[in-house]
C-alpha cells in the first residue's frame, strides 16, 4: 500500500475512533465529510479523562455543553478545540478566573452561558472581561445567573460583540447602562428573578428605554418581561436602523403596540399578547412586577 494512501487511511480511521468515542460518552454528534464538527453533551459524569476525550477531538466547530463538572480545570483541557465557532453552555461552574481559558478559541463567533455558577461567590461575573481575547466574537448571551451588575459592567468592555442577549439575573437599572458602550445591531433584554430579593426593583421597565435609545446601529430588538406603554416610542424613534421589534411575555395595551407600529413604519413589529392568566402567572407571581 501506497504511503499516502496509508496516511489518509489511518487519518479516517482516527476520526472515526473520534466520534464512536464521543457517542459512547452520551454525546450527539454531528460529522460533515467524515469529520466531527458538531457535539452537543451533558458532562454531569465526566471524568478528568472524559473531557481529555472531548478535547482531542479537535474538529469541532459547534459544542453544547452542560453540568456541573465544567470547572477552571476541566475546562482548560478543551483549550485544544481551537476550531470551535459556536459554543453553548449551561451550569458551568468556573471562577472568575477561569474565563481566561476561552483565549484559546479564537474562531468563536457566538459564546452563550445559562445558568453560570449560579449562586457561586466565586464568580461574581468580572472574568466575562476576559472575552475581549475573542477579536471574532459578535454573538453573546448572558442568562440566568446570579451575578449581577459587575458582569454587566464587563459586558460593556466587549465592544466587539453585535448580538448581546440576557435575562433572569441579577442586574439593576445601573447595569443596563452599561450596553450603552456597546455597537450592537440586535438586542434581547429581559427581567431580572425576584430571587434577589422580594421588592427588589424590576431590571428592565421603560426607564431602560433610553439606555437602549443610544445603541444607535440596533437593528433588532427583542423586549421581554415587562410592563410598558406607548412612552416608548420616542425611544424607539431615536434608533436610525431599527428594522425588527419583537414584544413577547409583555404587559401591554393592543391599542399601544398599534401606535407603535404606526409610529414606526419602516420597523417590523412582532407582537404576541399575554392573557391575564399568564399576566397573572409570570408577570405578577414569578417575577413579582
Amino acid at each position: 500500500m501506497k504511503p499516502i494512501l496509508c496516511l489518509l487511511l489511518s487519518a479516517t480511521i482516527t476520526l472515526a475512533a473520534d466520534a464512536e468515542a464521543l457517542r459512547k460518552l452520551g454525546a450527539k454528534v454531528t460529522e460533515t465529510g467524515g469529520v466531527v464538527t458538531q457535539v452537543n453533551v451533558k458532562c454531569d459524569a465526566f471524568t478528568e479523562a472524559d473531557f481529555k476525550t472531548l478535547g482531542s477531538c479537535t474538529t469541532i466547530k459547534d459544542l453544547t455543553i452542560s453540568g456541573k463538572t465544567i470547572t477552571d480545570s476541566t475546562l482548560a483541557l478543551l483549550t485544544g478545540l481551537t476550531e470551535l465557532e459556536r459554543l453553548s453552555s449551561d451550569g458551568i461552574q468556573l471562577t472568575d478566573a477561569g474565563y481566561k481559558h476561552f483565549a484559546a478559541f479564537q474562531k468563536l463567533k457566538s459564546l452563550s452561558f445559562f445558568h453560570p455558577a449560579f449562586r457561586s461567590k466565586e464568580f461574581t461575573g468580572s472574568g466575562l472581561v476576559q472575552l475581549k481575547a475573542l477579536t471574532k466574537l459578535e454573538k453573546l448571551t448572558f442568562a440566568g445567573s446570579t451575578a449581577g451588575d459587575i458582569a454587566m459592567e464587563a459586558v460593556g468592555q466587549l465592544t466587539q460583540i453585535k448580538e448581546f442577549r440576557t435575562w433572569h439575573t441579577a442586574q439593576t437599572q445601573a447595569g443596563n447602562a452599561h450596553l450603552a458602550k456597546l455597537s450592537l445591531t440586535g438586542l434581547r433584554i429581559g427581567q431580572r428573578l425576584p430571587e434577589w430579593g422580594k421588592d427588589a426593583p424590576a431590571s428592565f421597565d421603560e426607564s431602560t428605554m433610553s439606555v437602549i435609545a443610544q445603541i444607535k446601529p440596533l437593528e433588532a430588538i427583542e423586549l421581554t418581561e415587562a410592563r410598558l406603554t406607548a412612552k416608548i416610542i420616542p425611544h424607539l424613534q431615536a434608533l436610525p436602523k431599527l428594522k425588527k421589534l419583537k414584544i413577547e411575555t409583555v404587559d401591554i395595551s393592543a391599542a399601544d403596540v398599534e401606535a407603535i407600529k404606526a409610529a414606526l413604519p419602516n420597523c417590523q413589529v412582532e407582537f404576541k399578547p399575554m392573557s391575564d392568566a399568564e399576566k397573572e402567572a409570570l408577570l405578577v407571581k414569578k417575577l413579582r412586577l
